[in-house]
């Protein structure tokens, strides 16, 4: 199993709990691969750089997860197919990027503790 990071845009257009929902079903479909997720962040409602149908902003999302190169094909469909995902992108992380993010959620945790 393999290390990978995925981000993606939700459109602003959608109440919390519509987003909560679309996020929900994104991890599912993960866990439902067999996926371990490691780590999820909300960022919240950010600008975009540029205009992606649109709209100048959009809900930010960060998934981290453990799971074999399958998983990514089903996880890409569903956010083909879903309306509110405005942009996307996964990839894995190799040995450097995965303490990197090792450290960055031990470094927000001590944040958060304090």
């Amino acid at each position: 199993m393999n290390n990978y990071e995925t981000v993606f845009i939700l459109t602003p257009v959608l109440s919390e709990v519509q987003m909560k929902e679309a996020v929900d079903k994104f991890i599912g479909v993960l866990q439902a691969q067999g996926a371990e997720i490691v780590n999820h962040e909300n960022w919240g409602l950010k600008k975009l750089a540029y205009a992606i149908q649109k709209k100048s902003t959009g809900f930010y999302h960060l998934v981290e997860f453990k799971a074999n190169p399958e998983t990514i094909a089903v996880l890409e469909t569903a956010y083909r197919r879903d309306e509110a995902v405005l942009r996307f992108l996964t990839f894995r992380q190799d040995k450097f990027a995965a303490e990197y993010a090792v450290k960055r959620r031990n470094r927000k945790s001590q944040s958060n503790a304090n």
